[in-house]
């Protein structure tokens, strides 16, 4: 496997001080945030580390110098958009094609993202949906020789993505759903065990379910607060209950997860995901955090 880091936690950093600072954290590889120009419509998107747009020769030899220089290379190209969405999705999928044609130009042929979700409507609607938006997008990505992996996050946190979520990818049985109205397969599964915790599911039974379609892994911690819980119970807004954490310091078992992505013989990119607030306010904290999510998961992945 190899250690890597989604790079939108370094937002305001440009490619190569965001590159200087995962070789000094000790990380071999990058998700990069590839999202489009302007301003984010929530926290960690809106970064934009390369643009997917400027397909120059000369832009091109650019980024794939810089991370030879660094010794790093590129796990996937991120963009975690809402394709679904009924006013913003086809501005969204537009921007993936993007993506898609960045990655094959740099040889990453690889995409990390959300299959989206209409959150007014039913699951059965909204397989509907993936059927018509989906096909011709993965086609294009087939024909670039590029993987498409879906995170597993229901993007359910507050009043604006309520009801429903804005994922419809969140679960085994709708992975089951999506994978069966979908039948590409260069679909697959960005797989991150902090959506499972908050929504009271095993995190580790999926990995051997779903084990030739698990192309992308995240490393992010999530710490569940019974007493919170108690309170409002698993159907009240996740962050009443819940916060995001480095490794280590939330309710992953870090040990049972990489043992059984190894049973499998996952040797693909894990990559840390930062969205602990508590590392967060000043850049001195965010380099931080980097540091010492590393240092604590290469017990576990070299």
């Amino acid at each position: 496997m190899k250690l890597g880091l989604v790079s939108a936690i370094l937002d305001g950093w440009d490619l190569e001080g965001m590159l200087a600072e995962a070789k000094a954290a000790g990380y071999s590889c990058v998700e990069v945030a590839c999202w489009p120009a302007g301003k984010a419509e929530r926290r960690y998107a809106g970064v934009s580390h390369i643009d997917v747009c400027n397909t120059s020769e000369e832009y091109i030899r650019r980024v794939k110098d810089l991370f030879a220089r660094y010794g790093l290379t590129i796990s996937a190209l991120a963009f975690y958009p809402n394709p679904l969405d009924p006013e913003k999705g086809p501005a969204a999928v537009e921007h993936l094609y993007h993506v898609i044609e960045m990655s094959a130009l740099l040889g990453v042929n690889l995409v990390t993202t959300f299959i989206g979700r209409d959150q007014t409507e039913t699951v059965e609607e909204n397989l509907e949906l993936v059927k018509t938006v989906w096909p011709p997008v993965l086609e294009y990505a087939r024909e670039k020789g590029v993987r498409i992996a879906i995170e597993n996050c229901p993007m359910l946190f507050g009043s604006d993505q309520w009801p429903g979520g804005q994922n419809l990818f969140t679960s085994p049985a709708n992975w089951k759903k999506v994978l069966e109205v979908l039948p590409y397969d260069n679909l697959g599964i960005n797989y991150d065990p902090s959506h499972f915790i908050w929504q009271m599911m095993d995190y580790i039974a999926p990995i051997y379910q779903f084990r030739d379609r698990i192309f992308h892994v995240h490393i992010k911690d999530i710490k569940l607060y019974r007493d919170r819980l108690n309170q409002v119970g698993s159907m009240a807004y996740p962050l009443d209950f819940m916060s995001p954490k480095l490794p280590g310091l939330g309710d992953v078992d870090w040990g049972r997860y990489i043992s059984a992505l190894t049973d499998i013989g996952y040797d693909g990119p894990v990559c840390v995901e930062v969205e602990d607030k508590a590392f967060e306010g000043t850049r001195e904290k965010i380099v931080n955090s980097i540091r010492v999510s590393r240092r604590y998961i290469e017990q576990f992945v070299l």
